[in-house]
């Protein structure tokens, strides 16, 4: 029996709307999920604080003591929005990444992002050479941010003289990585006990030293960012469908890849110089997204940023709680803990990522 072409059109639309549908819930409650994240994050803690106490903070009530304010506002929800602002940033740069470099194992730090800012962070703390203008408070960030932007741009430009191609940027970034990583043990080795000992504390990622400034600095990263993102997502979905393809369709695959990278470039420097090396989360977020609504840039996107936020949250109240009475450091939290998580994911779906 012959269907007819309507009958089947419009049962192909049918099918397609039913996926939208499913896809824009999964990014709804990824995004319940961060704000759930957000909030346990501000709860936990040595001073136990309920829910109900801390939403009275948040909403200007009156029935909060005066202690819960102080920790509420000065200690943890600088804490938990940085977590969850870093998590989004590394998690969107790692997709952009990910489909403009078609590897799936590419992520911000591949391209010598993490060891340029540690760079960066070492010359300020064992050398004390920063930026004249700005407070010392902020010399070790600030270094780390114009190393991690210069190791990108002068990535940008060596590739470009070769094509630009992504075997080209990522063997480029991979020889970045080494030679950033040999300069910093050169430091190291010739560094003081204490000014070793805070480059490598600094090195395994911290929240504990936040300031409300640097959460405005990545949140306008952020905000700035993923706009133009959003605006590029059916550009990258045919992407990933290929180079020859998508330039079938009309993408100018060249200029797609450069302004890709910068904001990778911004959204990885950002989060590195402000609480160091953060690693797993620009790896395994995206992979996590990508299971949960597929290769749809316009909903892989968003689903990205709030997995990433999610997995931040959660690492920063493990962090808190691991050890009884001590804050970990939350990059050896996201590696220790996500990890066995993204392995199972990746193992449940073997043979289906590309």
């Amino acid at each position: 029996m012959v269907v007819p072409r309507a009958v089947t059109d419009s049962a192909l639309t049918r099918s397609e709307t039913r996926r939208q549908a499913r896809r824009v819930l999964l990014v709804a409650v990824l995004g319940l999920l961060a704000l759930g994240g957000l909030l346990a994050d501000i709860t936990s803690g040595p001073s136990g604080l309920p829910l109900s106490e801390v939403l009275d903070v948040l909403t200007g009530g009156t029935g909060a003591s005066r202690g819960a304010e102080v920790i509420v506002w000065k200690v943890r929800l600088p804490v938990a929005l940085m977590a969850l602002l870093v998590g989004a940033a590394l998690s969107l740069a790692g997709t952009e990444m990910q489909t403009v470099l078609e590897n799936p194992l590419a992520e911000p730090f591949t391209l010598g992002v993490s060891s340029s800012a540690a760079l960066g962070a070492g010359v300020a703390i064992i050398l004390g050479i920063s930026l004249p203008v700005l407070p010392a408070i902020w010399a070790i960030s600030a270094n780390a941010l114009v190393f991690a932007l210069a190791s990108m741009l002068v990535l940008q430009l060596v590739s470009q003289l070769r094509g630009g191609g992504p075997t080209v940027v990522i063997l480029f970034g991979i020889a970045l990585n080494f030679t950033a990583g040999a300069l910093l043990a050169l430091l190291q080795f010739v560094a003081s006990a204490d000014a070793l000992q805070q480059l490598v504390f600094w090195t395994m990622g911290s929240l504990a030293g936040v300031r409300w400034e640097g959460i405005v600095l990545m949140a306008v990263v952020l905000a700035a960012t993923l706009p133009f993102s959003l605006r590029a997502s059916w550009q990258l979905t045919a992407l990933r469908m290929g180079t020859a393809q998508a330039q079938s369709f009309g993408v100018d695959v060249t200029r797609l890849r450069r302004w890709a990278l910068v904001r990778v470039s911004l959204l990885a420097a950002s989060a590195v110089s402000l609480v160091g090396v953060i690693g797993f989360v620009g790896l395994a977020g995206p992979h996590i997204a990508r299971i949960a609504v597929g290769e749809d840039h316009r909903f892989l996107l968003p689903a990205s940023v709030l997995t990433g936020a999610v997995l931040m949250s959660f690492a920063s109240i493990l962090s808190k709680l691991l050890v009884p009475g001590i804050l970990l450091p939350i990059g050896i939290v996201t590696s220790l803990v996500g990890l066995p998580v993204f392995f199972a994911l990746i193992l449940r779906r073997k043979g289906t990522l590309a």
